[in-house]
């Protein structure tokens, strides 16, 4: 009988500040190809280091320091499927300073709405097909690329999607280059700022969008299905509204260039915050203004100005562990409240605050069960 080895964080003897990554998916065989080059710093030296990654093939390593010396893998990775860690042993021991980590490896484009999955969708004339898209948190980023998957060792990221010509490829920030080749576009996009893994954040498929720019200059995108784009309006006015909103409440401008949030066909959660590509499900983020029930709408208003409101609590400034999530999530559960109060005052929704939130809080604190959160 085999022990599980318990749970321990990654060891930082080794530690990233920037991720190059290219991802290619083939939307027919649902799997992907992917290249990674991890800059990091070697803080003491080690022949180990030990990252995240789940179900990867892994092809190719090798570490190239300061020097231009590249040092090789010795042996294969010694993997601990239980905690999803990969430990790497290298030949040499790797210099104190910074260095490259190069890894090639290939991966499955799932169907279980985690990692880089797969999601089904209808075309309008009724053809079935696939698109990819993304949900890393709280701890899938190492199903799409070997990393240091903790919401503290943060980094920047470059990212380069290979995707059918006819598709939008989306990032979290805006395409740097794009050319075509064959039948694909290889998009760049700009680097990211420094952010936690799993914000990181990419979709492949066909889509429309409507479009504008807020009051700071932001641009706003809100994807749909192919047909669907005029049901993405009350969304797109909602943002225009909110995002300079918060700018001015927290005395911080909203660091991207733009900020896209775009529907999803087969999506868990309600939404996902990512950096610049708030990914949503999509019935709660479009609206049909001829069958959209009034409570509906209310609903989509105040999702998309909960994922707005982490755009800052959780993006710009993240909880060292997942333990401390509550104060993540409870302080964009209040301010999307109050940012819908500020832009629709018509909803009236402090009276759903207290019916749906504030209630169901001091229903779970009466129960004998009820615990400190930490």
């Amino acid at each position: 009988m085999t022990t599980k080895k318990p749970f321990s964080r990654l060891l930082t003897d080794v530690k990233p500040y920037h991720y190059t990554l290219k991802l290619h998916p083939d939307l027919e065989k649902f799997t992907f190809t992917g290249e990674v080059s991890i800059e990091v710093n070697v803080n003491n030296d080690t022949d180990k280091v030990s990252l995240n990654e789940h179900q990867l093939n892994i092809h190719k390593v090798s570490f190239v320091g300061a020097s231009g010396k590249t040092i090789g893998l010795k042996g294969k990775p010694n993997v601990d499927t239980d905690n999803e860690v990969i430990e790497l042993t290298f030949e040499d021991k790797l210099p104190k300073g910074k260095g490259v980590i190069n890894i090639a490896y290939d991966g499955i484009l799932g169907n279980t709405m985690k990692g880089f999955y797969r999601s089904k969708y209808k075309t309008p004339s009724g053809e079935e097909r696939h698109m990819a898209s993304t949900q890393f948190e709280p701890a899938f980023a190492r199903w799409a690329f070997p990393c240091w998957d903790e919401p503290a060792i943060k980094a920047s990221f470059d990212v380069t999607l290979v995707a059918p010509k006819s598709h939008v490829a989306l990032s979290n920030m805006p395409p740097k280059e794009e050319h075509i080749e064959d039948d694909l576009r290889y998009v760049t996009y700009q680097r990211t700022p420094i952010m936690s893994t799993y914000l990181l954040a990419f979709v492949i498929g066909e889509f429309e969008h409507v479009s504008a720019v807020d009051s700071n200059g932001v641009d706003i995108r809100v994807y749909t299905p192919v047909g669907k784009s005029a049901q993405g309006k009350f969304a797109l006015d909602a943002t225009v509204k909110i995002l300079p909103f918060y700018a001015d409440y927290f005395g911080i401008k909203y660091p991207l260039a733009k900020c896209d949030l775009i529907a999803i066909p087969d999506f868990e959660a309600g939404a996902m915050e990512n950096w610049g590509l708030i990914t949503y499900r999509e019935t709660t983020l479009l609206v049909d203004t001829e069958r959209t029930s009034q409570r509906l709408k209310q609903r989509v208003a105040y999702v998309v100005a909960h994922e707005l409101a982490h755009q800052w609590f959780g993006n710009l400034v993240t909880m060292e562990w997942w333990t401390h999530l509550w104060l993540n999530e409870g302080f964009a559960t209040w301010v999307g409240y109050l940012a819908v109060d500020n832009i629709f005052p018509e909803y009236q929704t402090w009276n759903a605050f207290v019916d749906e939130t504030f209630s169901r809080g001091i229903s779970l604190d009466s129960l004998e069960s009820s615990h400190p959160i930490e």
